[in-house]
C-alpha cells in the first residue's frame, strides 16, 4: 500500500527538480555498471547497462552540479557557492567494472565520482559473502535437481528453488563458513573466479584511479552489516581500513558504510569522529536528515527504474515523512 501511494503521488512531482528536491545537496550511489551478465552480482544488485547509466546522468545533469570531493567538503563547510545544487556521484565496493566501463564515460562527461572500496578483496585475494550468495544461486538455478547436501548445510527442506535461493541470501556475514561448504558442494571455485574473472579493482587501478583525480575511500576491511558488529567489532574494521587508505595515500577522510547503517548506535559516531581527520560518513537511507550531523545519506540507483522516477517518488517520501515529522534518523 506505501509503495502504491509514493507510486500515484510521484506522478504530481513537477519537473522543476532542482526547486522540489528538499536538500542542498543529493548523494547517488551505485556498483557497478555493465552490458554484461555478471553472475557474482546478478542475485544482488539490479545494476545498470552503459545505456541507462548515461542517460541518469545526463538527467541529473540538468539539475544538479557534479562536484569533486574539494568541492563538496568547501560546500559543507559553507566556503562553495555553486550554481545549482549540487550532487556527489558515489560507488561503492571497488567492482573493476568502475575501472573499465564507469570512469571512461565519466572522463568524457567531465564528472568526478569516489569509489568506497573494502581492502581484503583488492587484487581479489577474496570475494564478498553476498558475492558468493549470487554465484552458488546461479549454480543452483543451473541443475535440474538439488543436492540433499545443499539441504543438510543449509538445515533447510524444499522443493521451491525460490525458497532455497531466499534461504541463501538470508547468509549472512558471519554465515561465510556456510556459503563456503555450499560452494565446495557445488563445485564453485571461488578461487579460480577471482584469477579469471577479476572482478575487483586491483592495487595498480586503485592507484590509476587517483592520478586520475578520484577518489578512493573507506567502505570496511571486508564489508559487513554493521548493525551485527559490537560497538568494538565497528570500530576496528573502520580503523583498520583508515589506515591502510592512509598509509597508501588514497581519499580516507571519508567512510560509506556497507549495506546500511541502520541502527548503528550514537556511540559508534562519538568515537569514530574522535579522529579529527575524518571528515564525514555516508548512509544510503534515501533523502533523510541525520541526528549525527556528519553522517550523510545517499541514495540508491539500482532499483530497477531510471533517475527520473527514483527522484521523484523519493521527493514523494520525503513529503509524506515530513508529515508526521519522520525525515530525520535519530541515534540513541
Amino acid at each position: 500500500m506505501k509503495e502504491q501511494i509514493i507510486n500515484l503521488l510521484a506522478n504530481f512531482v513537477g519537473n522543476d527538480i532542482e526547486k522540489s528536491f528538499p536538500l542542498p545537496y543529493f548523494l547517488p550511489v551505485y556498483h557497478c555498471v555493465s552490458d554484461e551478465n555478471s553472475p557474482h552480482l546478478n542475485h544482488i544488485i539490479n545494476y545498470k547497462n552503459v545505456k541507462q547509466f548515461e542517460q541518469d546522468l545526463d538527467y541529473l545533469s540538468k539539475y544538479f552540479q557534479f562536484v569533486n570531493w574539494g568541492e563538496f567538503k568547501d560546500f559543507i563547510n559553507g566556503n562553495f557557492t555553486p550554481k545549482n545544487k549540487i550532487t556527489l556521484l558515489t560507488f561503492d565496493d571497488g567492482f573493476r567494472e568502475f575501472y573499465d566501463v564507469v570512469v571512461p564515460i565519466l572522463e568524457r562527461k567531465g564528472i568526478y565520482a569516489v569509489n568506497f572500496i573494502n581492502p581484503a578483496f583488492i587484487d581479489n585475494k577474496d570475494l564478498m559473502f553476498r558475492c558468493k550468495a549470487s554465484l552458488i544461486i546461479n549454480e543452483i538455478e543451473k541443475n535440474k535437481e538439488i543436492s540433499p547436501e545443499i539441504y543438510n548445510i543449509l538445515q533447510f527442506n524444499s522443493d521451491s528453488k525460490s525458497e532455497i535461493k531466499q534461504k541463501i541470501l538470508q547468509l549472512n556475514y558471519h554465515k561465510t563458513e556456510t556459503l563456503d561448504k555450499l560452494t565446495e558442494v557445488l563445485e564453485i571455485n571461488i578461487n579460480s573466479f577471482l584469477k579469471e574473472q577479476k572482478p575487483y579493482l586491483s592495487f595498480d587501478q586503485l592507484k590509476s584511479l587517483t592520478q586520475k583525480g578520484f577518489g578512493i575511500s573507506s567502505h570496511s576491511w571486508d564489508h559487513p552489516l554493521y548493525n551485527e558488529l559490537s560497538l568494538s567489532e565497528k570500530l576496528e574494521t573502520t580503523s583498520k581500513t583508515f589506515d591502510y587508505l592512509k598509509n597508501n595515500d588514497f581519499l580516507y577522510e571519508s567512510f560509506a558504510f556497507p549495506f546500511t547503517d541502520f541502527g548503528v548506535e550514537k556511540a559508534f559516531f562519538d568515537e569514530l569522529f574522535k579522529n579529527k581527520e575524518m571528515f564525514c560518513t555516508f548512509g544510503s537511507a534515501g533523502i533523510k536528515l541525520d541526528s549525527v550531523s556528519k553522517n550523510l545519506q545517499r541514495i540508491p540507483m539500482e532499483t530497477g527504474e531510471n533517475a527520473e522516477t527514483i527522484l521523484k517518488k523519493e521527493i514523494t517520501y520525503y513529503q509524506l515523512k515530513g508529515i508526521v515529522n519522520k525525515n530525520k534518523i535519530l541515534r540513541k
